[in-house]
């Protein structure tokens, strides 16, 4: 039963979209402007540094949240509410079952079950971007590197972090036509926030 409460509780805490909350509350249509994906990195780009941040962050903590709450009932609970807050979050019933691509919802859930794995993606993520800009293909590259992370270790959910890596992985289908076709978006993740930092920092004075 524990399963059951685990799957509906994860995928209603995953599917409240704070970045279209976010945006909407500043009067923005996310779904409207840039790429009209419902996710962080889209905020990013549209709305700036804070808010992309905030909505990422909140990505993230939603799958923390419904994993932690089935902490108490073992693993098998807990796993189960990650996937199902990062099916809710990608297919959200209060946005016409529209949703972003998973990768902050999936990179919360490793964190939540297996911190040593979210950490190693989230590494693998900032290189990646760092060194090419490409958001898609650190999202790509370092969910999957969680999941072989976890098959390193020998972690019996290796497969469902796998599954999720791919399943983000297909979400960015689009993403991988223009990566391979050569005109994908580049965003400088790096300077968005040294330059949000930088102006912080300028207030603060």
């Amino acid at each position: 039963m524990s399963l059951v409460w685990a799957a509906i509780l994860g995928y209603f805490i995953g599917a409240i979209p704070f970045s279209y909350i976010i945006p909407k509350l500043k009067g923005v249509d996310i779904t409207k402007v840039g790429s009209g994906n419902v996710g962080g990195t889209n905020v990013l780009r549209n709305m700036g540094t804070k808010y992309g941040a905030l909505a990422m962050f909140l990505d993230i903590m939603k799958a923390v949240i419904a994993v932690l709450i089935f902490k108490q009932f073992g693993e098998h609970p807990m796993v189960m509410a990650g996937a199902m807050s990062v099916i809710g979050h990608c297919y959200s019933p209060f946005v016409k079952f529209k949703g972003g691509k998973g990768v902050a919802t999936t990179l919360g859930t490793f964190f939540a079950i297996y911190p040593q794995a979210g950490m190693f993606a989230l590494g693998v993520w900032i290189a990646i971007v760092a060194m090419t800009q490409y958001v898609s293909l650190g999202s790509i590259i370092g969910l999957l590197a969680g999941a072989f992370f976890a098959l390193v270790f020998k972690k019996d959910y290796w497969v469902v972090f796998l599954a999720l890596a791919l399943f983000s992985v297909y979400r960015h289908k689009e993403n991988i036509k223009r990566l391979l076709d050569g005109n994908e978006r580049k965003t400088n993740v790096v300077d968005y926030f040294l330059g949000w930092m930088d102006k912080y920092e300028r207030k603060g004075k």
